[in-house]
């Protein structure tokens, strides 16, 4: 069932980002993006761009389901999700995750990219991961992405693992125009990066077996006394993905207690920790304190209500590793 809703949003992304010509390589594998589903599209477009500072791009809407994305300067995003007509063409996939969201906003799913995605394929059938065969899209003439997923999600939330061709080109890229693209991903906010994604679940280890297995070893364990959640820190490349459980009272418990394992979080990285500060303060209209954070400074938005996950600000910290502060 799942697996039908993440090939449903693929077939929605024709936009998907790329690294412009003039980046660096990036690592193998990275995380990629979250599919992030609001009570409706222009709810959740207005709380990223009003409340919370971030240019949202547009998308498409085929059967009644919307998306739109959220791009950052390191090729990551966020794709947002919402229902524009009462009664929307759901497949199995987008009715079950609806159901377990119970209607509301949140985000059960996430993808990892990797430029090795044969290798990966290969490697999982051997260790008989339940892996689907490859999807390929928007155009199967000429495929821009190819993606896998799972029959039987190996994580808490479910995922994919993805990759872009060379020459596939994102949302209104013009090679001639290289300015354009820069422009589709800067944020009044100063946004530069999506540097973390969080699991939440009732057992943190057994997520953190699974990446083990799966080639995503190196865990370090940590706390997190803002979330009321405990677990481990996992390198993917220059991101990192957090298995966290509830510790204790907190948003962990009340996320866990209100809906079960999902996707609790993500972590932002920006260029002025203040500005981004100013702006979500001024969206929520109340004061925000800082903390040290597992990327350095940091502040947690009030998003929950509004988005069904949190989301971390942090000072980018140039040359830092993934995880390298985490530990308890």
């Amino acid at each position: 069932m799942r697996l039908i809703l993440l090939v449903s949003a693929m077939l929605l992304c024709l936009g998907v980002v790329r690294a412009s010509p003039s980046s660096p390589a990036a690592s193998p594998t990275r995380l990629d993006h979250i599919l992030l589903w609001g009570r409706g599209i222009d709810q959740v477009t207005s709380v990223m761009a009003v409340k919370l500072g971030f240019q949202v791009r547009p998308g498409h809407d085929p059967g009644g389901v919307a998306n739109r994305y959220v791009r950052f300067a390191d090729s990551s995003f966020i794709e947002l999700l919402g229902i524009t007509r009462p009664d929307p063409a759901f497949d199995p996939g987008m009715k079950e995750d609806q159901q377990a969201l119970k209607g509301g906003p949140g985000s059960r799913s996430f993808g990892f990219r990797s430029s090795e995605l044969d290798a990966i394929y290969r490697r999982l059938k051997r260790l008989n991961y339940a892996v689907t065969p490859f999807f390929t899209g928007p155009d199967s003439a000429k495929p821009g992405w190819r993606l896998f997923a799972f029959n039987h999600a190996p994580l808490s939330s479910n995922t994919f693992f993805i990759d872009y061709a060379a020459d596939y080109a994102p949302d209104q890229f013009d090679p001639s125009n290289a300015g354009d693209y820069r422009a589709t991903r800067e944020h009044p906010n100063g946004a530069r990066e999506l540097s973390a994604m969080w699991l939440v679940s009732a057992d943190a280890d057994a997520d953190r077996r699974q990446l083990e297995t799966m080639g995503f070893g190196h865990a370090v364990p940590v706390k997190l006394p803002q979330l009321g959640a405990t677990g481990f820190c996992v390198p993917v490349g220059p991101t990192a993905l957090l298995a966290l459980q509830p510790d204790g009272a907190g948003v962990a418990a009340e996320v866990m207690a209100g809906g079960g394992s999902r996707v609790l979080g993500v972590s932002v990285g920006v260029a002025d920790l203040a500005r981004a500060q100013r702006w979500v303060e001024r969206g929520y209209e109340r004061r925000l304190t800082t903390y040290r954070g597992l990327s350095g400074e940091s502040f947690l938005a009030p998003t929950r209500d509004d988005l069904g996950l949190s989301i971390e600000f942090h000072a980018i910290q140039p040359g830092m590793a993934p995880c390298a502060d985490a530990g308890i």
